[in-house]
């Protein structure tokens, strides 16, 4: 058969399948499959070794086993419950007899028949009137054509390794099971191989039909401890498969990249290096000094620049970013400085301002909230080049602001951004040199993902004089011991944040709740301390005042939501009360905690949780009481909460991937990236073989396209 007749079978719709149907295929749809290629890299997430038929006779309660046999009898039986009728059966084999039910099943009627030949994998239990019963098992009728295997010799429920599906919508993994094995069915004898074969041959890995038909229905004798490890052969081909293609795609919109010269050139002399030692407000760590180095040969190659800078809270990220903003200024360029909140575009925009006070360089400041006159005022002065250094949300480069010169663009919290976004400014026509930070790190095996197309510098140094945060965790009965520490830190002189969560589903109960909080507070156990109150629905001038205020020592105790998790710089802050924390991540913990501990003094984190926490959280606040290195934080995190949740959601630019896990896997995704680079720099990476990453890369991941 021919290879396009396999391609075709592979992209023909799921609909088309027996037992799908249009309705069925809409719910298919909506978990992201749709054609049989879709359902086939849809690998079960267990398998079950059925193979082994147990004797009736020998049946013991709490097993949960398989066993043949006859039909003696069978048919519904009543119940109290109104339309509740429970379908029962006596099986028996040579050993004994055991009964079994099936519940609100009364379909079953018109399946079973007395004299069928039977197999059924279930739980057994005891039945209230004595003897055993086994409860709504999974069946098959051993003459029924359709529930055997492709010889016709073999059942695919049960008597051999089977696989279990997550359940879709109303199909269930009995009923994906059967349209998987249809799917398998269909396929030619052939399928095309989509690896390059020097890759197969080098890493001798099954053909993509064998695989298939491997990873969905295991031959006899495979380890099911392997399969459910997803260790064997097929699986990982499949799996490799993925990443293989992933990393290509990363690797050539890189390349595409690289191949643009920028339309300026940026050098470095003494009078560049006079004016940074000018606004430098302390002496550089080793590793700001080397990411520094980083940045700027980039900025003074003929390539634009792609590079992320990650570094743990409080390890001096900002002042980096604005010597080499300083750079290009110096070099007569403009910069874009863009946050993802408007309110954290205004705190940067007050500490940028105050580092630049000392150059020849004024800061400007655009965001949504200014008025119609002074957007109209700012946006000129940026279009002729006056703005040297323009602060302000994504909307910088979007919409109505056009740059006369903007050589380079610095993307503060990265990962709340994404990839496709990242890609709006080459496609805008600017070209500018891109520097992206995140003060969450990020572990290596997203980064060999998300951040596949970037070359990453790392600040790992604590800066001088700053201590480790001490981290407590205390049940909400303890509460008091929390407030008789942040009146030990108010006696000292020292000033405290207690924070309250705010998520999009309970918004309102939550600013409520702080409100409310934050009165209770200033009129009971802090009567005699100075309370504010921040949040995002403040109005920004109140909210501007609050925060300048806790600044400037003038009020004790703030009371705020998470709008404080990146930006505030308050070095006599010594202590922070995090309420209810177990409703947050564990990387947004950290980040809040990195707002105390920015000064000399040792500070403190106390951690208030509900007296009863899921196993879950309970992990979430040990781990963050543990330690307070970032960058193990962020693998903890990603342990616990997985991939897909590391940064949110698929637009974060993390991809979710069908057949691989991130974590179970990521060795492979580190030999699919050297695979990739080998494979591409040889002499098979021709561009017939390239077309089809260039075509479906950015559909398979939903992340840009490769140019």
């Amino acid at each position: 058969m021919s290879s396009s007749h396999a391609a075709d079978t592979l992209q023909t719709p799921v609909q088309y399948l027996r037992g799908v149907g249009p309705r069925r295929a809409e719910e298919l749809a909506a978990a992201d499959v749709r054609t049989v290629e879709d359902l086939l890299l849809t690998l079960p997430y267990r398998y079950e070794d059925r193979a082994r038929l147990q004797p009736i006779g020998d049946l013991r309660p709490g097993q949960v086993t398989s066993v043949s046999g006859a039909v003696l009898s069978c048919g519904l039986r009543a119940t109290r419950r109104p339309g509740f009728r429970i379908f029962e059966m006596l099986l028996q084999d040579e050993s004994g007899r055991v009964r079994v039910t099936f519940l609100n099943q009364a379909f079953l009627k018109d399946v079973f028949k007395a004299q069928q030949r039977v197999v059924l994998h279930g739980k057994v239990d005891r039945r209230p009137t004595g003897g055993l019963q086994i409860t709504n098992p999974d069946y098959e009728i051993v003459s029924d054509e359709h529930d055997r295997d492709n010889d016709g010799g073999g059942l695919i429920h049960s008597g051999r390794i089977v696989p279990v599906y997550e359940k879709i919508a109303s199909l269930t993994p009995k009923s994906l099971r059967r349209v998987v094995h249809d799917a398998l069915q269909r396929l030619p004898a052939k399928v095309e191989d989509s690896l390059p074969d020097t890759v197969r041959r080098e890493l001798d890995v099954p053909s993509r039909r064998q695989a298939f038909a491997d990873a969905h229905f295991p031959p006899p004798g495979t380890s099911v401890e392997a399969l459910n490890q997803f260790r064997t052969p097929a699986q990982q081909g499949l799996i490799f498969e993925e990443f293989f293609f992933f990393q290509l795609g990363l690797l050539l919109r890189r390349r595409e990249a690289d191949t643009g010269v920028k339309p300026r050139r940026i050098v470095v002399d003494a009078r560049i290096r006079q004016a940074a030692r000018d606004i430098l407000p302390f002496r550089l760590t080793g590793d700001q000094r080397n990411a520094l180095r980083q940045i700027v040969d980039d900025l003074r190659s003929p390539r634009a620049m792609n590079r992320l800078l990650q570094g743990d809270v409080g390890s001096g990220k900002t002042i980096v970013a604005l010597l080499a903003a300083l750079v290009a200024m110096e070099n007569g360029l403009q910069v874009a400085f863009m946050s993802p909140t408007e309110i954290l575009a205004e705190q940067h925009y007050a500490n940028v301002a105050r580092v630049l006070s000392r150059s020849r360089f004024a800061t400007t400041l655009l965001t949504g909230t200014l008025p119609a006159k002074t957007r109209r005022e700012v946006g000129s002065r940026v279009a002729n080049g006056a703005a040297r250094l323009v602060v302000g949300t994504h909307a910088l480069v979007q919409g109505e602001v056009r740059f006369r010169d903007l050589g380079l663009a610095i993307i503060d919290e990265q990962h709340r951004f994404g990839v496709v976004q990242r890609a709006t400014l080459r496609d805008k026509g600017l070209d500018p040199d891109v520097l992206v930070m995140t003060a969450t790190p990020i572990p290596r095996t997203l980064a060999l993902t998300a951040y596949g197309d970037l070359d990453v510098s790392e600040i790992r140094e604590r800066l001088p004089g700053r201590e480790p945060v001490k981290t407590t965790v205390l049940s909400e009965s303890r509460r008091a011991r929390a407030h008789d520490a942040i009146r030990a830190e108010l006696r000292a002189g020292r000033q405290a944040f207690v924070v309250y969560p705010l998520v999009e589903e309970s918004e309102k109960l939550d600013l409520r709740a702080a409100t409310q909080m934050a009165a209770e507070l200033q009129a009971g156990v802090f009567r005699d301390a100075r309370v504010g109150l921040v949040h995002g629905r403040v109005p920004t001038a109140e909210r501007e005042r609050t925060m300048t205020a806790f600044a400037a020592g003038t009020i004790d105790v703030l009371v705020a939501t998470t709008v404080i998790e990146v930006g505030i710089d308050v070095a006599n802050a010594t202590i922070m009360v995090i309420e209810q924390a177990e409703r947050f991540g564990l990387a947004q913990l950290h980040q809040l905690r990195g707002r105390v501990g920015r000064g000399a003094t040792r500070s403190h984190c106390v951690l208030i949780h509900a007296s009863r926490l899921s196993d879950a959280a309970r992990a979430r606040l040990r781990a963050l009481a543990d330690t307070t290195d970032g960058f193990e934080i962020a693998e903890r995190d990603l342990e616990l909460r997985g991939p897909g949740d590391f940064f949110g959601t698929r637009q974060s630019g993390v991809p979710l991937f069908r057949v691989g896990d991130l974590l179970r896997d990521h060795r492979l995704m580190e030999e699919a990236r050297r695979t990739a680079a080998a494979w591409l720099a040889g002499p098979d990476a021709t561009e017939p073989r390239l077309a089809p990453v260039r075509r479906t890369w950015a559909r398979r991941f939903g992340l840009a396209g490769v140019a």
